[in-house]
């Protein structure tokens, strides 16, 4: 049974990853910049797509740990998961709306599908310390990613011949067989979630009876209790600010990459068929950070990611071929899926029994807050400079000020405060 809810809980990343490829990262960015944005200049183009993508964050932020607190009072991770799914799912494919000059729409189609998104994945996420050990929790962890690689991965070849190859479709031109897209993304997103909402069962809350049934009231009470025991959680609390800072560089080489090659003249075809490889690449090197948890400590292997990620975002601010974008896009690949894994997993040791979804909801909110600064202050300074190239280097600091704190954590020592709180 335990096997069957973990491949289950793992096809949910294949599923969603659809919109993560295609819309944050593949497909819209470029679309955006040639077609919703169309009348722009391309800077002020990649600009709006930065903003839009803050915008979408700071929304997410503000309810993660809110969701997190109802979800684990109710014990209803399921019903919450299925709701913000359908919000992302029904925002992608009406995305097959947008027409030239249309990126106002493009922008609030992509924030509504990216709330969906992200706010699916606190609950998620929280499932999993349910549904494995402790001492499988790394390869697990690393397991739905290879998962969600390869579901992506396989939409996003599809999308790329949909786009490139579209009479064989029956559709008229490039731009009809683009739209189309995006319809793709939320039927490969419904489908896929099934299994999930079918198989994997939720832990049972048991909780006194207070009368109290406004449950904004309880999560709110909850979050500030939260907020007040956090810090006994030294350990994890230090990790949060680390994985806040690294998980900015992470998320805004994610969601910019390619509308920033698109803006020094990349053509759609290679930046797409990159970042197909970025996908399947990411597949064996996830499960080789799973790999090399068993012969370094996970610390010391997500470091190792971080920094080859300083050394991409360098290489990135030198890139003028298409090569180089296709270089790029392995190297994300190899660390891409491991860094997030490990991050996951590492954080999940160091959570305290009966709080998954609520401690879960603080890590979707460092994610989710740190992803607003990261694409902002790209898109501000391709702005004030007119050059995306001093945007993508500035990331380097997120990548450096989160290493240097990740130092600093004593992951040993964060599972004993942990399992204090459980014997407590």
């Amino acid at each position: 049974m335990k096997k069957k809810q973990i491949r289950s809980w793992a096809m949910y990343d294949w599923a969603n990853s659809a919109f993560a490829t295609t819309v944050i990262a593949a497909v819209l960015p470029i679309y955006y910049h040639d077609v919703a944005a169309k009348g722009l200049e391309d800077t002020l183009a990649t600009a709006y797509w930065g903003y839009s993508q803050s915008i979408a964050v700071i929304l997410v932020a503000v309810m993660a740990p809110i969701l997190g607190a109802m979800a684990d009072y109710t014990g209803s991770k399921k019903k919450f998961l299925g709701f913000f799914a359908g919000i992302g799912i029904m925002a992608s494919m009406l995305l097959a709306l947008v027409g030239e000059g249309d990126y106002l729409l493009a922008s609030l189609l992509f924030i509504l599908g990216a709330v969906g998104y992200s706010s699916a994945n606190v609950f998620y996420d929280g499932f999993l310390p349910e549904i494995v050990d402790k001492n499988r929790i790394d390869s697990v962890s690393a397991y739905g990613y290879a998962f969600g690689y390869i579901g992506g991965g396989i939409l996003l070849l599809i999308n790329l011949i949909m786009i490139m190859k579209y009479s064989w479709f029956g559709f008229p031109d490039k731009t009809i067989g683009t739209q189309f897209t995006f319809v793709t993304v939320g039927i490969w997103w419904f489908l896929f979630t099934i299994p999930l909402l079918r198989n994997v069962n939720e832990r049972k809350i048991v909780r006194a009876e207070t009368g109290e049934k406004n449950y904004f009231k309880i999560s709110f009470t909850r979050l500030s209790t939260t907020f007040k025991e956090i810090n006994q959680y030294k350990q994890l609390l230090k990790f949060l600010i680390a994985y806040w800072l690294f998980n900015d560089g992470i998320g805004t080489i994610i969601k910019m990459a390619t509308i920033y090659g698109r803006d020094i003249g990349i053509g759609t075809t290679d930046l797409i068929a990159a970042l197909v490889i970025t996908q399947f690449v990411g597949i064996p090197c996830t499960f080789l950070f799973g790999w090399l948890t068993k012969r370094m400590t996970a610390k010391r292997a997500l470091m190792l990611a971080l920094w080859i990620y300083v050394g991409i975002v360098i290489l990135g601010y030198f890139m003028t071929t298409a090569l180089h974008f296709y270089i790029l896009a392995v190297l994300v690949g190899f660390v891409q899926g491991g860094a997030h894994a490990l991050s996951r997993s590492i954080f999940g040791k160091m959570v305290p029994e009966n709080k998954n979804a609520e401690f879960f909801g603080f890590y979707g909110i460092s994610a989710k807050f740190s992803a607003v600064l990261g694409p902002f202050v790209f898109a501000l300074v391709g702005q004030l400079t007119g050059s995306s190239r001093l945007g993508i280097i500035s990331v380097i600091i997120f990548f450096l000020a989160g290493i240097f704190l990740l130092r600093k954590v004593d992951i040993e020592q964060g599972e004993l405060e942990a399992e204090r709180e459980r014997t407590a």
